[in-house]
């Protein structure tokens, strides 16, 4: 069970998962504590001494090392929380951080400030969280106002340094972020307000040259790379306080090529010519953060008819369920367990709840702007109240992802780490499973697996009736970064150099070829994709075969005509396929002149 405490804002405070760690961790409260402030060392003393006190710490130090680790170093701020509640702890963070208290600041002060105002918000955000006195949208809502004002302050300072020594000029030197031509979009849980604990922070930057009054001798472009770079430093740079956000720029267009900061009229072309329909489901989700808040949102309006057709493009959608069909569900994949489980990426866990959502947002939206919301559980409510999922689908839905969420919150709390994976070690689970409120780990194995179940059931309704694209193995090539069951799928298939595989396949979608320019002929590819990898794999190099298909492809003065006769004749891939594993000198003739292929296309070659 879990105990009632006095203090304001407490409620229910989770019993410790590990007794003896609570008791050790007590021990040193009561023997460090005091001495850390002084001027509080009574009030300190006395807190471990009161039933209501003691199971406050047990909560900490008998669940999360990290937790302890925060009271510990900062013994008058747990205080303050214990005696005057979640809510004003978090208006004295928000105070500390005020961005315009950084104007003028030097580098180690900003640093120490954020990394200090950060550990008071995780600690007070946790406290907040495990007893119950704010719910999941109060605690993802605070978790993302904090990373805004970070990045605020992070680049006050930064501009207003680099007005003081004439580099730029600023439209209001009393508010150097306002109007500076320079603005940070938040995406993914950032943009949408729903930022997990120890949560990355997806960021998109834009700069427009024509407002930047650059005064510097080199350009406005290099001014706009290296201050991205520097406000990258300011998050993530681990110093004697720690750290901010570790931070993601790998959402923006084409990453591998193109700068961290992006020129507004470049990121317009690109989207406007080359944006994929993955990009358009992140981009729901998108939204200013910091910086010139004007002109993020101004480039955001004008994405808005490539975020929202108008009209229902089911072959747009056609292209994103082929994406999430080739999620396989395999190794495990496709069953619903609780040791080791991953309840983000896992069978029924928090990623099906969102993309159930995002594609029949996707599908609606256009035409529906009530279905626009950025937030998972809001546009789960308006996808309901306009009849596209049924009362019952959402109820259970929403009530999934807040469990869920709850369980990810605190399998990050324990020591900070970006996890979403479940314990195997039943010792650990069974702590898990206390520091998450219920009495033992079995009751909190059967909440896991009902959970699961109903969202597994709900997306397979939505899913459940496409066909499979990759039996075989998960093949996903979209986002920023690797998916780790992709890289696994293409080393069971034979391929050695993987990761350079998951790249150049992700850069086909990025337009740079010709043969992949179109919209129809990167639909095509998604869908030819598994039998193309499946067919070069067989080969006897794969990855040498796998290259001299990318120069093939890279040579193809157009891809609609071709790529659609491989999706129909299967056979016609396998020998082309055939062709650059097995005979270098014809792939690189064919490479050069793949007019060479007419031969093929025509009705009779197979007989």
């Amino acid at each position: 069970m879990s105990q009632k405490s006095a203090f304001p804002d407490l409620g229910l405070l989770p019993k410790p998962g590990d007794p003896e760690a609570a008791a050790t961790g007590a021990a040193r409260w009561r023997d460090e504590a005091p001495r850390r402030a002084p001027d509080r060392a009574e009030a300190i003393a006395a807190l471990a001494g009161t039933p209501d006190g003691a199971g406050l710490l047990d909560a900490l130090f008998g669940n999360s090392p990290f937790l302890g680790s925060l009271a510990l170093a900062d013994p008058e701020f747990l205080l303050a929380i214990a005696e005057r509640g979640c809510d004003s702890a978090w208006r004295a963070v928000a105070d500390d951080i005020d961005p315009g208290t950084f104007s003028g600041t030097a580098l180690p002060e900003t640093m120490a400030r954020l990394r200090r105002a950060k550990a008071r918000a995780a600690l007070t955000v946790a406290v907040a969280d495990m007893a119950g006195a704010w719910p999941l949208e109060e605690v993802t809502r605070r978790l993302s106002e904090f990373a805004c004002l970070s990045l605020d302050a992070g680049l006050t300072h930064l501009l207003s340094h680099a007005a003081a020594i004439g580099e730029i000029a600023l439209p209001d030197t009393t508010d150097p972020i306002g109007r500076c031509g320079y603005a940070v979009l938040g995406m993914g849980k950032l943009g949408a307000n729903e930022l997990n604990y120890s949560s990355d922070i997806d960021l998109i930057v834009i700069f427009d040259d024509e407002r930047i009054d650059y005064r510097g001798s080199r350009s406005v472009s290099e001014f706009a790379q290296r201050l991205t770079r520097d406000l990258i430093r300011i998050m993530e740079e681990r110093t004697a306080d720690g750290y901010v956000f570790r931070t993601d720029l790998r959402l923006r267009p084409d990453p591998g090529s193109t700068p961290p900061a992006m020129l507004l009229a470049a990121a317009e072309a690109y989207y406007e010519s080359m944006g994929q329909n993955w990009e358009r489901a992140a981009m729901i989700k998108a939204r200013p953060v910091a910086g010139d808040r004007d002109l993020g949102a101004s480039f955001l309006d004008l994405l808005r008819p490539f975020i929202w057709r108008k009209y229902l493009d089911f072959a747009a959608i056609q292209d994103i369920h082929s994406i999430k069909r080739q999620i396989a569900r395999h190794r495990g994949g496709n069953e619903i367990k609780v040791a080791g489980h991953n309840v983000k990426l896992g069978r029924g866990g928090i990623r099906e709840i969102e993309f159930f959502a995002q594609t029949q947002q996707l599908i609606w939206g256009g035409r529906d702007p009530a279905l626009r919301s950025a937030g998972t559980l809001a546009a789960i409510d308006a996808l309901a109240a306009a009849g596209h999922v049924t009362a019952g689908a959402a109820d259970d839905l929403k009530s999934a992802y807040i469990f869920l969420r709850r369980i990810e919150h605190r399998l990050q709390m324990i020591d900070d780490q970006q996890t979403q994976t479940l314990p195997v070690d039943a010792g650990k689970l069974h702590r898990l499973a206390v520091f998450a409120g219920f009495s033992d780990g079995e009751v909190f194995a059967l909440k896991l697996r009902e959970a699961l179940a109903s969202v597994a059931s709900h997306y397979d309704d939505l899913f459940g009736e496409a066909p499979s694209l990759a039996a075989s193995g998960s093949l996903v090539f979209t986002g920023g970064d690797p998916h780790p069951d992709t890289i696994e799928t293409l080393a069971d298939m034979g391929f050695r150099d993987t990761e350079t595989i998951w790249h150049t396949v992700r850069s086909w979608h990025h337009g740079r070829y010709r043969a992949t320019r179109s919209d129809r002929a990167r639909q095509i590819l998604t869908e030819i994709k598994p039998a193309l990898l499946g067919a070069l794999a067989r080969t006897a190099n794969p990855d040498a075969a796998f290259l001299k298909f990318d120069e093939f492809l890279r040579g193809l003065p157009a891809g609609v005509q071709l790529l659609s006769l491989f999706l129909s004749n299967p056979d016609i891939l396998d020998l082309v396929a055939e062709i650059m594993g097995t005979a270098p000198r014809l792939a690189e003739r064919l490479a050069r002149y793949p007019i060479l292929l007419d031969a093929v296309i025509g009705s009779d070659f197979a007989e």
